[in-house]
């Protein structure tokens, strides 16, 4: 499969074909996405106050290495694999790693934990694979704590030893942790290679009450994740969605204390599918949408409906309050096609400016909510980071309405910012804004669906500015040429000011492609870049890849043993 329609990615709607500039619209088939905006003032979260029923992990299996595999592993990260004592030596060494650089993590395959939670899924593989990222000079990796597997047996009985023996395994080679409470399903977006549902006692609750669920105007349910519109109410086994949350967060915190502020640095809060601080207005299964269609809103579970009523009727305005945009089109439509997202469309009405207002207010709320929640939870963790993950909703940006962003709740149009509300929220709470499609390049999207990713990285990271909060990067494909490489260490690196450097960049994903020779050539070279090691930076690029050329001759059993063990 060529490197353009290699799709795999966690978190958004990914998926590009490199179209050339002249490309008619008939032959937009593909292509990448993932950004977001959103507006509104925030609202104070509830107390959330709840006794957590935790459970003693078991000892993580002893699974059996090669003996020359291991004794690799330990003269790879010899000298470098003690745990930091002291949270204030990690802040030391975070500030000198930001004077020299951006460091880089590497996101860990879906399935990196059993779907029971009992351990790790190939082992081996992972053992191999951390010891060469560690060779090559990365920071740490990021993995997906989901909730469908931590807390699948019920309601407070979380089983975390998988996670566990990946933390040892991080601790021991010398590598952080970034984890991502991953509170949505895995499956139904581009690159989800397996499925993992949310809890079995979730689904059953949803299953009972389906305006549980979001909706769409056609009535059609997403069960990727719970609806915002009932965040507060008991709906989940007596407990409401933000209380389980943060009860989840918790136990996790205090199940894996030993391991909190030394190899576990950063937690990365799930906000919605594809971990995502958006609706799910852009899904993938079933064939429901594809690129660069504009998606539509989900606002028709009665719990939106009731909250949009109540907006409406404070407005004065009641007949406002019954439905969404009526003429917004479909999931797989262009803005031009509809008369609310078209060039003088309804989007910019009094009604339209009412109506997404509201809608992207709502969303805010949410990660308003779930924020107070995760700092009250990690607040006694000096040490970790809290970060929150915006979408890259590329497609159409250059339109007047910025129709595909409005759909997800980014409130963001030709005459309205949606970031700048949405990085003042993190700012409140000390988060780091994490964005994505930080590789793509204007030319190398489709001209006709007004794809702006360079532009949309520029307005996020100027939001993120303003709020005074630190921004991070992902790449939204998976890509492994030096061109992708040269925008993502244009975008996050290069920057005299070092206000204006991201604070970390994490790179989508560990697997085989990532350890075939040249692959792991040309990303060797990119970390050094990335992070100055040696000094990298006052280096021309072809030292930088001489240098490389060593890394992966020195890692080549390692790299070689782990590409086989990722592929089996």
């Amino acid at each position: 499969m060529t490197m353009a329609l290699n799709l795999a990615h966690q978190t958004g709607a990914a998926a590009a074909v490199v179209a050339a500039p002249a490309a008619p619209r008939s032959a937009v088939i593909a292509a990448a996405a993932t950004v977001a905006p959103s507006a509104a003032a925030p609202v104070s979260a509830p107390a959330l106050q709840m006794q957590t029923v935790t459970v003693d992990p078991a000892q993580a299996p002893d699974a059996a290495v090669k003996p020359d595999l291991a004794m690799a592993c330990q003269a790879l990260v010899e000298g470098s694999a003690a745990p930091e004592a002291e949270h204030a030596d990690a802040a030391a060494a975070e500030a000198r790693s930001r004077a020299a650089g951006v460091p880089v993590f590497v996101m860990m395959p879906l399935d990196t934990v059993r779907k029971d939670g009992s351990g790790l899924n190939r082992r081996r593989a992972v053992e191999a694979s951390l010891a060469a990222l560690k060779s090559a000079g990365v920071e740490g990796i990021m993995v997906d704590v989901w909730w469908g597997i931590a807390e699948a047996e019920g309601p407070g009985k979380y089983n975390f030893n998988g996670y566990m023996e990946l933390m040892e395994m991080a601790r021991k080679t010398g590598l952080k942790v970034q984890a991502v409470m991953s509170f949505h399903q895995c499956g139904g977006n581009v690159g989800d290679s397996v499925t993992i549902p949310l809890p079995k006692w979730v689904l059953e609750e949803m299953d009972k009450d389906q305006d549980l669920a979001y909706t769409d105007r056609s009535g059609r349910r997403n069960y990727e994740y719970v609806s915002l519109g009932c965040d507060a109410l008991p709906v989940l086994k007596g407990r409401t969605p933000i209380q389980c949350y943060a009860d989840f967060m918790r136990a996790f915190r205090d199940h894996l204390a030993t391991f909190m502020g030394n190899t576990i640095v950063e937690i990365q809060v799930g906000m919605g599918p594809a971990g995502e601080l958006r609706y799910p207005s852009y899904p993938e299964s079933n064939g429901t949408w594809s690129f660069p269609g504009i998606g539509e809103f989900q606002c028709y579970d009665r719990y939106m409906l009731s909250s949009l009523k109540a907006a409406a009727e404070a407005v004065g305005k009641p007949e406002w309050g019954n439905a969404g945009p009526g003429d917004s089109g479909g999931y797989n439509d262009w803005p031009e096609d509809t008369p609310f997202f078209r060039r003088e469309g309804g989007w910019n009405t009094e009604y339209g400016q009412f109506f997404m207002s509201w809608y992207s207010q709502m969303l805010l709320e949410h990660g308003e909510r779930i924020l107070s929640a995760a700092t009250g939870v990690f607040t006694a963790s000096p040490g970790v980071k809290v970060s929150v993950k915006v979408a890259g909703i590329h497609w159409h940006y250059g339109t007047r309405s910025h129709a595909a962003e409005l759909t997800a709740g980014y409130y963001n149009t030709r005459h309205h910012d949606g970031y700048v509300p949405i990085a003042r929220m993190l700012g409140r709470h000390g988060a780091v804004l994490n964005f994505t499609c930080v590789e793509m390049r204007d030319h190398e999207q489709p001209q006709d669906a007004q794809c702006r990713p360079e532009a949309l990285v520029q307005q996020v990271a100027a939001a993120a500015r303003d709020a005074g909060v630190g921004l991070a990067g992902e790449n939204a494909l998976p890509r492994y040429d030096e061109t992708a490489h040269d925008q993502v260490v244009a975008t996050a690196a290069e920057k005299q000011a070092e206000e204006e450097r991201m604070v970390a960049f994490t790179y989508l994903r560990m697997g085989p492609d990532l350890f075939q020779p040249d692959n792991w050539r040309r990303f060797a070279a990119f970390v050094k870049r990335m992070t100055g090691a040696g000094g990298a930076r006052d280096k021309c690029r072809e030292q930088v890849e001489r240098e490389a050329e060593g890394v992966a001759h020195a890692t080549q059993p390692l790299v070689q043993e782990a590409a086989v063990a990722l592929t089996n």
